[in-house]
């Protein structure tokens, strides 16, 4: 009797052995699809836009009530030179004194898209390009210079401003429309309300308004963003002894600096633009970018452009900062 139940128990535990195995092998064999599927060439190319695309909707979602702040900044005294400056303290306390908190996530689902469509578009390219140039100089034995990483900034920027215009300018007009008197409010109930709105009653060419200044927005930002966080990466890993995640948090704040500076005056010219519809006489304030630049320049001084850099800076700095540490750390679990 003792016997039997013996055998039974060392039967079962034999069974439980053998389950466990199975059950192992398959994670194992799960694991390993998994990194097939990673490794193959389709997914190679597409990696670099997916993880672009998800880090600048995780930075978009942080970053967003500082966005709607520096709108309102860039719009407040329009043709103006003097009287009260706004600031980020009183264009917060004048959104909620409305009662709704909320309303500084205004416009976060064409922000969302935005960063689907053009993050997506410039961190993808930008990977794309680097990968080849990167690939070009190795066959003649040569290190990736600043002038390559700026070349692949500036062209990734300029191709995805073309795409994510579209959303960039639904974006603007959902964030600008509670500056309007309460009549002449279109209160957008989404994004895809805004671009089906403005494509019905501007026409379809409308949804490029402002094209020139984002492009050249675009380019700017990342001339900053990408090439000098690549190269200031670069140089912090041959210059330090911090850890890979000190470096990237540091080259991402150096990057975040001068994307501001050189991007700030276009992305002024790009929201007034954008913000802009046509008045009772079928006219729009101004005809276009250099137009903008000038009206702004002798109406309301050649400062103007730079009014808000702090608010600007926060709104930049971090968001890059989220995006390029979130596109960094997708690339190392995807590697």
């Amino acid at each position: 009797m003792s016997r039997t139940v013996k055998q039974t128990a060392e039967a079962a535990r034999s069974r439980k052995g053998e389950i466990m195995d199975t059950a192992k092998s398959a994670q194992a064999d799960t694991v390993a699809a998994a990194n097939d599927f990673l490794h193959t060439p389709f997914m190679r190319g597409a990696l670099p836009f997916i993880n672009g695309g998800l880090s600048g909707m995780v930075a978009t979602t942080v970053i967003q009530p500082v966005d709607m702040i520096k709108v309102r900044i860039q719009l407040a005294g329009e043709g103006k030179a003097g009287g009260p400056r706004a600031t980020p303290l009183s264009v917060t306390r004048e959104i909620l004194a409305t009662g709704k908190a909320l309303d500084l996530y205004t416009g976060l689902s064409a922000g969302l898209l935005r960063q689907a469509v053009y993050t997506t578009a410039r961190l993808g390219f930008f990977d794309t390009f680097m990968g080849r140039l990167t690939a070009r100089a190795e066959a003649k034995n040569q290190k990736i210079g600043f002038a390559e990483r700026a070349t692949a900034g500036l062209s990734a920027g300029a191709i995805a401003a073309m795409v994510g215009n579209p959303a960039d300018l639904a974006l603007i007009r959902m964030q600008s429309d509670g500056l309007k008197p309460l009549a002449e409010r279109k209160n957008y109930k989404s994004v895809i309300d805004a671009l089906s709105s403005i494509a019905k009653s501007e026409g379809v060419g409308a949804l490029w308004a402002g094209a020139a200044p984002t492009v050249v927005r675009a380019m700017a930002l990342n001339f900053g963003q990408l090439a000098f966080f690549s190269e200031a990466k670069s140089q912090l890993k041959t210059r330090t002894a911090w850890t890979a995640n000190t470096q990237t948090l540091c080259a991402s704040g150096i990057a975040g600096f001068f994307a501001s500076f050189f991007s700030l005056p276009f992305d002024f010219v790009k929201t007034r633009l954008q913000k802009q519809q046509k008045g009772p006489d079928g006219k729009v304030p101004y005809k276009g970018m250099v137009d903008c630049f000038a009206k702004v320049a002798r109406e309301e001084g050649v400062l103007r452009f730079y009014r808000g850099f702090g608010t600007y800076y926060v709104r930049i700095a971090p968001h890059a900062m989220v995006t390029l540490i979130v596109a960094d750390y997708l690339g190392w679990i995807t590697k």
